[in-house]
């Protein structure tokens, strides 16, 4: 059942994924704006690659927030017990989702934004946090093997639907749809990736580097 509190803080989640971590930290400490350097992307990746880890590192971490926080906006709906487990999912769902849109197409810059993978994993943290583990743990393993943030992120993406669906053998309906959401999404966002590294032109990162 929609309801006016539902709306407000799908709108409150959108805000929420929508603050730009990367323009405003690049901006406030570096005197830089990402989205003009490296790919042009305000994501956690393009400004490890442009501003180094001091600045990468806590885009990364306050875009993983953003995602977690919004689905845990659940609690101020009021009286949750009144939800159904299947309702409280939800809208879990909901906030979480409108946070990664907010993060692909912020209002506060233009709704130039970035790929929506930190966000996305703060979402998937929130909601299922053994599968996002897993992915987590994927992730790791295929950069340090590649040092391709970007093929981690879609090889990490694919993992979650994957460890949901066989491992936890999940009978939520719209956790298994949402599953499949996820690498869907990620392949989208990494198309000019993809390309790249099909040429053989995409960036690798470097450890020890700034």
């Amino acid at each position: 059942m929609i309801t006016l509190d539902s709306i407000l803080l799908v709108l409150l989640a959108y805000l929420t994924g929508a603050f730009p971590s990367a323009v405003w930290v690049g901006r406030t400490f570096f005197n830089t704006d990402v989205r003009e350097y490296g790919s042009g992307n305000a994501g956690a990746t393009n400004t490890f690659r442009v501003l180094g880890k001091g600045a990468g590192i806590p885009v990364l971490f306050m875009d993983i927030f953003k995602g977690w926080l919004a689905v845990n906006y659940i609690w101020l709906i009021g009286d949750v017990s009144s939800l159904s487990d299947e309702l409280f999912f939800e809208n879990q769902l909901t906030f979480g989702i409108a946070a990664v849109v907010g993060h692909l197409f912020p209002v506060y810059t233009g709704f130039r934004g970035g790929k929506g993978i930190a966000t996305m994993l703060g979402l998937l943290i929130g909601l299922e946090p053994n599968a996002a583990l897993f992915s987590i743990t994927v992730f790791i393993v295929i950069f340090f093997i590649s040092r391709y943030v970007s093929l981690s992120s879609m090889i990490a993406s694919l993992a979650f639907p994957f460890f949901v669906m066989f491992f936890l053998q999940s009978t939520n309906d719209p956790l298994n749809l949402f599953a499949i959401f996820v690498p869907i999404l990620s392949l989208i966002t990494h198309q000019k990736n993809i390309e790249r590294l099909i040429k053989g032109e995409e960036t690798k990162i470097k450890f020890g580097k700034k």
